[in-house]
């Protein structure tokens, strides 16, 4: 099964606007939620309650923020709970390298090959 995908807050709009237009091309479709749409994930979740969220709904993270999020996810680990990744948005990255980067990752690889770890990507 393909992976699914969760955009933090700061992506709602440019990144989350070039995933509808590759998915209405309708080729290798990307499965994607982001925070603020689900009624249970509101806008002004914070990092903990977003990472609870995204463990129950089995949702790698995606975020630009490497400040916090390497220590709220020592902090969910540390807690007794896993988290199916994250992926931390290198700075330079563009938008067709994002696509094409989760399209590689959902349709090549398993949801075990990023269980409680952090990538940077592209």
């Amino acid at each position: 099964m393909p992976l699914g995908f969760l955009l933090d807050e700061h992506l709602r709009r440019r990144l989350w606007r070039a995933i509808a237009s590759h998915n209405a091309a309708g080729l290798d479709l990307l499965d994607v939620a982001r925070v603020g749409d689900p009624v249970d994930l509101p806008l002004g979740s914070i990092d903990p309650t977003i990472l609870v969220w995204a463990e129950r709904e089995n949702r790698i993270l995606i975020s630009r923020d490497k400040r916090t999020l390497p220590v709220h996810l020592v902090n969910h680990l540390n807690a007794g709970r896993h988290s199916p990744g994250i992926f931390i948005i290198r700075p330079g990255s563009t938008v067709p390298q994002l696509i094409a980067f989760l399209v590689l990752a959902a349709c090549c690889s398993d949801s075990a090959d990023w269980l409680d770890r952090i990538e940077f990507i592209p």
